[in-house]
């Protein structure tokens, strides 16, 4: 059995960044940093299902919330919406690579061992941006390996009256269906990648990244096109695998909440078993 911690550190703006970490329970093979997706959270669904197998397999684990992600460690609901309303890519990033840091400082628990970035849906999206931006930084601890799942190949999806209501109004409407809460998507999130469009662009920063990467997809996915793993293998290049998940939907087959005695569906498991194989094997690849 793993042991878990939790913790938290600033984030963007000053935020906290809430997280746990599922430490294995014998010596550590390496690490892995878990991103969850637009209105997702660390304890989602699958979420803490992927970090008890990967700290079983011997990699320390850490999931968190993004510091503008609204949510706090009350899972009922979005505790905070201001922050959800302010949230954007480059926070996002921000809080990424303060995870990242806090780990090769020593703040939190991995210092000095090879990493894996792990993003679901939009979260995907971050760890391709963090990644991809800072790929040539000197500074930046890199990681050995990056995994996406169910993610898109883009930053904005707005279509063109989205885009023109969230300019002129300055927020867009974004219920919740789990919780019932009008949110609002607010306009920074769009006008920093209209003035930086480059560090927005998901496909031509990915094709930035040196070390081995994972795009997985589910094959029934209803919410980002299975034709975005394509796009996103093609732009990793050579050292990028892909896998299609017969059946999978955007989660995974998994509830949210996942009742703790509950067996993983066959599509989860496939993606455990793919997860835990590739982290495994390119930090030992690393050492």
């Amino acid at each position: 059995m793993s042991t878990v911690r939790s913790w938290s550190i600033a984030g963007a703006e000053g935020e906290p960044i809430l997280g746990e970490c599922h430490l294995p329970a014998g010596a550590a093979r390496g690490a892995i940093i878990i991103a969850h997706g637009f209105k997702g959270y660390k304890d989602y669904g699958m979420f803490p299902v992927i970090a008890r197998a990967c700290a079983a397999g011997g990699l320390i684990t850490h999931r968190f919330n993004f510091s503008h992600s609204g949510m706090t460690n009350e899972i009922e609901t979005f505790a905070r919406p201001d922050l959800f309303e302010r949230d954007t890519w480059n926070k996002q990033v921000h809080d990424c690579r303060g995870v990242i840091e806090a780990i090769a400082s020593g703040e939190l628990e991995g210092r000095g061992l090879p990493y894996v970035l792990f993003g679901h849906s939009r979260g995907g999206v971050t760890v391709l941006l963090t990644a991809g931006r800072y790929a040539d930084d000197e500074r930046f601890p890199q990681p050995v390996g990056l995994v996406t799942a169910a993610t898109p190949s883009w930053c904005n999806s707005l279509s063109k009256e989205e885009t023109e209501k969230l300019l002129a109004e300055g927020f867009l409407e974004s219920p919740s269906a789990r919780t019932g809460q009008k949110l609002r998507l607010g306009r920074a999130f769009l006008q920093e990648q209209l003035d930086d469009p480059a560090g927005h662009d998901v496909l031509a920063l990915a094709a930035n990244i040196r070390c081995a990467a994972l795009i997985m997809h589910g094959s029934d996915d209803p919410t980002v096109p299975v034709s975005c793993a394509e796009d996103l293998r093609k732009a990793l290049g050579e050292r990028c695998n892909q896998r299609i998940i017969a059946g999978a939907d955007h989660v995974f087959n998994t509830p949210n909440p996942m009742p703790a005695d509950m067996a993983p569906s066959e599509q989860l498991r496939e993606l455990l078993y793919a997860v835990v194989h590739f982290a495994l094997s390119v930090c030992e690849t690393s050492r």
